[in-house]
């Protein structure tokens, strides 16, 4: 089971901080974010293997940090220079094994948690 938490309102140029508390958690697993705007598609914005190893979606690179905390579970997505384009519902997800050059395809993930809304006004 996978819980986020941390989502909310925030204006333009403002950070929030998501977590994500996996249970049955395992150093194995590749994990990851993602986020679905109204009416897009689900896309994957940042990934994390247990080497610490990441990869992210381009618009987010030098924005966006994700980490992990083995030791409690957790994964955090810490997000810095909120624009409204990044409003969302925002998921974490696993799965088994190496993220790999797939690592931001949804259908790669098997574990999803419920998401937390991300809202960013201007």
């Amino acid at each position: 089971q996978l819980v986020e938490s941390g989502g909310g309102s925030v204006r333009a140029g403002g950070s929030m901080t998501l977590s994500c508390v996996v249970s049955d958690y395992t150093t194995h697993y590749c994990m990851g974010w993602f986020r679905q705007a109204p009416g897009k598609e689900r896309e994957g914005i940042a990934s994390i293997n247990n080497d610490e190893s990441t990869s992210y979606l381009d618009s987010v690179k030098g924005r966006f940090t994700v980490s992990r905390d083995n030791a409690k579970n957790i994964l955090y997505l810490q997000m810095n220079t909120l624009q409204p384009e990044d409003s969302a519902v925002y998921y974490c997800a696993a799965r088994w094994g190496w993220c790999g050059s797939l690592a931001l395809r949804v259908t790669e993930y098997s574990y999803w948690g419920q998401g937390t809304q991300v809202t960013v006004s201007s």
